[in-house]
């Protein structure tokens, strides 16, 4: 937690892989004006492992427990990619808790449940050499080539995340992708809502945005 106790609470969420740290920056910006609130995803960082799978609703829960152990009535809520999701959960089902929702790098469907149950097996399958294997491949989905060349020490921070991500909370949070669907629940969300997408994102794309802002309404 940044920033002072009376400023408006921001809620950040993060990715599938990362710790709270992967809003360092961010945050250092953000708390001037915020009290701002990181977390690790449950089987993320220093979040209990528990036994999967997980769903989407188990995700938007603890995100409001947070809100309730550290009474917080009201946050604003940014998430990006997995966060992304679990904030369009909690426009949906606890709009009244948000008073704003920022959604980055995600979409109301992530990728293909085959696709997600796949990478849970093979997780699950071989541990910490799967995170590896997807350390090593995270850049290219994460960053452009120019961004690689040029901040080689952002990128080495993003792998080492990854890497020391626990294989069975990751595999879990997979099988929460995997059932994630909110496409058609999109037009309940009242709250006002804000779309962050990247032309060069290659998983959660500008098209993804698009389709959530012609169904969000306002």
């Amino acid at each position: 937690i940044d920033g002072p106790g009376g400023a408006p609470a921001l809620l950040l969420s993060n990715s599938l892989g990362t710790p709270l740290e992967m809003w360092d920056r961010q945050a250092a910006d953000l708390c001037r004006d915020f009290q701002v609130v990181r977390y690790d995803t449950r089987g993320h960082g220093g979040s209990e492992a528990s036994p999967g799978p997980y769903g989407l609703a188990q995700l938007g829960d603890d995100a409001l427990a947070l809100l309730d152990a550290l009474d917080i009535e009201q946050a604003s809520f940014c998430g990006i990619s997995m966060g992304g999701i679990t904030g369009l959960w909690l426009g949906i089902h606890a709009g009244h808790r948000l008073r704003r929702l920022m959604v980055s790098n995600s979409a109301a469907r992530i990728g293909t449940a085959q696709g997600w149950l796949e990478r849970a097996d093979d997780v699950a399958a071989r541990g910490s050499a799967a995170m590896q294997s997807l350390a090593e491949s995270a850049p290219a989905r994460w960053f452009t080539p120019a961004f690689v060349a040029a901040h080689p020490d952002v990128v080495a921070s993003a792998q080492q995340w990854i890497a020391r991500t626990p294989p069975q909370g990751y595999a879990a949070c997979c099988h929460a992708l995997a059932s994630a669907d909110v496409r058609s629940d999109l037009p309940r969300i009242a709250v006002p809502t804000w779309l962050v997408a990247g032309t060069h994102d290659p998983v959660t794309t500008v098209a993804d945005a698009a389709f959530m802002r012609d169904r969000i309404p306002g």
